[in-house]
């Protein structure tokens, strides 16, 4: 299946989704929203792999949301006097907010590696993933400031979860870029590296040894860090007993312990398909 914002390649378990408009700095358009929760779903419902890794093409990794879509999607109508502007807002953001936490809420690890400059609604994107890589010349800025703006599609949620309170109120104030080495300081990124080429060798060097591992227990431990993250230590600690009493599998941990020790690739079953319909 073709895709404007996106080619999709799959091999040895790690699906790779690749931004592909550099010509226009892979701004979110209209189609962005629409193609990446359903490719994000079809990978994870169909398990088609145990990774997913997220990178871009050109000098910019993401220019944000396409200010277009101010004119012809969000909204409706332009009027914000007209009885149905507000509803109309709120639909269409709820709608963009959800297309990002489908790479949260899918059952397999994202990994994303970003090169040059990640703005606005780009930020959003990799706040929603679970790792981030970055260039020595990449930057984020929460952009939104400099065109009148609050960042509302899932920036300020996630990312108080690497940073300080202070520090995320700085950007978000003052639309600044923070670069590459300040992102790692400061646990937005897991590492940095000189270019895109050794930073998207690493990423799947990583990305390889995911895979090799049993996808239920990496599912179970995305979930229970997802979990753990909004919730008490208490309830946390009750869902993670739950989730193992319900999903610990012996034979998979016996092949695990076996594989480790005899030094080979361990064979485990993939994550169960997820039926769309009642069959």
């Amino acid at each position: 299946m073709s895709h404007t914002c996106f080619d999709v390649q799959i091999a040895d378990g790690i699906a790779h989704i690749i931004m592909n408009r550099p010509e226009k700095r892979n701004a979110m358009i209209a189609e962005f929203w629409t193609e990446l929760p359903v490719i994000v779903r079809d990978i994870d419902e169909n398990a088609k792999a145990r990774v997913i890794v997220l990178s871009s093409t050109g000098p910019v990794f993401c220019a944000g949301i396409d200010i277009g879509m101010f004119q012809n999607d969000i909204g409706g109508t332009q009027d914000k006097n007209h009885p149905q502007y507000g509803a109309q807002f709120y639909t269409q953001v709820k709608r963009l907010q959800a297309s990002l936490s489908t790479l949260e809420d899918c059952r397999i690890p994202v990994l994303v590696a970003i090169q040059g400059g990640c703005y606005g609604g780009g930020v959003d994107l990799i706040t929603a993933c679970d790792m981030r890589y970055g260039t020595e010349d990449s930057f984020i800025t929460i952009y939104e400031i400099n065109v009148g703006m609050t960042a509302d599609v899932g920036t300020f949620p996630r990312i108080l979860n690497h940073m300080s309170e202070g520090i995320v109120r700085e950007l978000a104030y003052t639309g600044r870029k923070m670069g590459a080495q300040e992102c790692k300081e400061r646990g937005l990124y897991n590492e940095v590296y000189p270019d895109q080429e050794s930073m998207l060798d690493a990423v799947m060097k990583t990305a390889r040894e995911i895979a090799s591992k049993p996808p239920l227990a990496v599912y179970g431990c995305k979930r229970a860090i997802t979990y753990s993250r909004d919730h008490s230590t208490a309830d946390a600690l009750d869902n993670i007993a739950v989730w193992n009493m319900s999903m610990l599998i012996p034979v998979e941990m016996m092949e695990a312990m076996m594989s480790g020790k005899q030094k080979r690739t361990g064979n485990f079953q993939d994550l169960p398909k997820i039926k769309s319909k009642m069959s």
